[in-house]
């Protein structure tokens, strides 16, 4: 009775060990490999059509699988390789960049320098072996008419026809009397599609000039001058003019920068012979006793070590004449009597 009973209560152990070995299991499928209907359990004889992912072409065999008694699954050699689509045409004027022409790959698309891409830069490998986008194009841009400022016209370095202009053309800007440009002069169609920028006509003048320090100016009318108008300076006397003598009304308006005049120098000195201006002068011979503003005027000064004199050059800057620190101004008796023993009349080093 006890072995009955235990016989009892192993039964239904016994029963689904020997049911579970009979079915399979969902199959283990090849890389990119699927099949409709996928169930926790198949019978023994249950049959299983393979096909391949979207995107992928089947290879090799067989495309089923059936389920055995022993609850395996019979053995494919299925394999699914990716779709290819057809190599891309080439880019005029750009350039493309790719690895591989299979699903899912990808082109990118650039345009040389000087032209602007127009369609998609990219396109995809698709699941039915088309790309998803046609090849661009690359194209030289292209401007509209150049603006033209009021009062102003623009003359083209090339016959344009029609409304739009390409890519690199160029103008130069000019306005109606008496109005002036204000700005750049030239102009051209850029790789953006548009103008670089447009300047102005204005009406320019300029206030009345000032006059400068210790000169005159050509024209002191007290009016407004207009644009490019000009007037010269001068200095009085024998002060020397620094700078142009002749300023202009810019398209500012204001006036280009003044010159200046620079005062002369006196040779502080009484009893020297000097070098100026290639002759050697005894200072009270120079008649009158100056030099000009950045002239250059030599003073002699002695080597005793080796008794010999040699010139010492000092300039004349706006009427400051340095004189040089080794200059020794001579006595009255050595200037008149004993002149021929001064460091200018020996020999020189």
């Amino acid at each position: 009775m006890e072995f009955m009973l235990t016989l009892f209560l192993l039964c239904p152990f016994v029963i689904f060990t020997t049911a579970s070995s009979d079915v399979c299991l969902r199959p283990d499928l090849p890389v990119n490999v699927e099949v409709d209907g996928l169930q926790r359990f198949f019978n023994p004889g249950a049959e299983l059509a393979l096909s391949c992912k979207q995107g992928y072409t089947p290879i090799l065999g067989p495309r089923t699988i059936v389920c055995s008694a022993r609850g395996e699954w019979t053995k494919t050699r299925l394999m699914c390789k990716p779709k290819l689509c057809p190599p891309p045409d080439l880019l005029s004027n750009g350039e493309l960049y790719y690895e591989d022409t299979a699903f899912q790959s990808t082109i990118n698309y650039t345009c040389h320098e000087g032209h602007i891409l127009s369609g998609a830069s990219s396109t995809v490998c698709q699941a039915n072996g088309t790309w998803s986008s046609p090849v661009p194009e690359c194209k030289p841009p292209t401007c509209d008419l150049a603006p033209i400022p009021q009062f102003g016209m623009i003359i083209y370095d090339k016959t344009i026809r029609g409304n739009s202009t390409e890519y690199g053309v160029a103008g130069t800007y000019r306005c109606l009397p008496p109005y002036v440009l204000v700005g750049s002069a030239r102009a051209e169609c850029t790789v953006s599609g548009t103008w670089t920028k447009t300047p102005e006509c204005r009406v320019v003048s300029c206030p009345p000039p000032a006059n400068i320090d210790k000169g005159y100016i050509s024209n002191s009318e007290q009016r407004v001058f207009d644009f490019m108008e000009t007037v010269k300076y001068g200095c009085d006397g024998d002060n020397a003019l620094e700078g142009n003598q002749q300023i202009v009304c810019q398209q500012n308006g204001r006036w280009s920068e003044k010159p200046s005049c620079k005062a002369p120098c006196s040779v502080d000195i009484h009893r020297a012979r000097v070098l100026y201006k290639g002759q050697k002068l005894w200072i009270k011979d120079m008649q009158p006793n100056r030099v000009l503003h950045k002239e250059v005027v030599s003073l002699y000064c002695m080597n005793k070590a080796r008794s010999c004199g040699y010139p010492v050059p000092t300039q004349c800057m706006d009427g400051k004449l340095i004189i040089p620190e080794c200059f020794e101004e001579p006595s009255h008796v050595d200037y008149g009597i004993y002149s021929g023993s001064l460091p200018s009349e020996i020999e020189q080093c």
